[in-house]
């Protein structure tokens, strides 16, 4: 792959920079507190365990899916880019 005038490490620089923004915004959105018993969606029942394994739940499993589909289906990685290629 031609990088142009790119140092030596600016590909894995540019992987490494994609990586750490996924791993700071999924932290920034992790819950805190304590959990529901109840989805705050569909009203259904929390299991135990779930809220458990999972500090801070306020949805259930099915509900958790459907709003990570929707947020997967948003996502662009503007590094990866044509427009954004190191030259």
């Amino acid at each position: 792959m031609a990088t142009g005038w790119a140092g030596d490490g600016a590909v894995q620089d540019q992987i490494d920079a994609t990586v750490n923004d996924a791993v700071q915004r999924a932290r920034r959105e992790l819950k805190k507190g304590p959990g529901l018993t109840h989805c705050e969606e569909c009203d259904a029942v929390i299991p135990a365990a779930r809220r458990k394994a999972v500090p801070g739940v306020r949805l259930c499993v099915g509900c958790q899916q459907a709003q990570d589909a929707e947020r997967t289906a948003n996502l662009y990685n503007r590094r990866g880019s044509k427009d954004s290629q190191l030259r």
